[in-house]
């Protein structure tokens, strides 16, 4: 009973729509960013590392090089700040987590691209 009332309890916070992306895609997370009173949206892209959690928990890390510098930065999957996900680019990948791509630099960090006949 109590479970039946957690489950829903979490449906009303999902998000109804949510950008199919799975791991090593490279991604643009749109986030609502308060400063003040203005509201404006910043862009985060990156490759998907990790996915993690189910439902209202579900979280992904998202991994960028700037200025020759590795930086991640998690995301709560329906969190009500992040207006959008937007797909760039699918990677081919065999693995769950990709950590290995922090110890790489330069090009080793390039993924193959999935390739995919949209209505083909």
């Amino acid at each position: 009973m109590s479970q039946q009332l957690m489950d829903l309890v979490e449906k009303t916070s999902m998000k109804d729509e949510i950008a199919h992306f799975e791991i090593g895609d490279t991604v643009d997370v749109h986030t609502r960013i308060l400063e003040g009173e203005k509201e404006r949206i910043q862009i985060f892209t990156g490759v998907v590392i990790a996915r993690s959690g189910s439902g209202t928990r579900e979280m992904f890390t998202v991994r960028r090089i700037v200025q020759g510098e590795g930086v991640e930065r998690k995301f709560p999957l329906h969190s009500p700040r992040i207006a959008k996900i937007e797909v760039q680019r699918s990677g081919v990948v065999r693995r769950a987590k990709l950590y290995f791509l922090r110890d790489r630099i330069g090009k080793a960090t390039r993924l193959k691209q999935r390739r995919t006949d949209h209505g083909k």
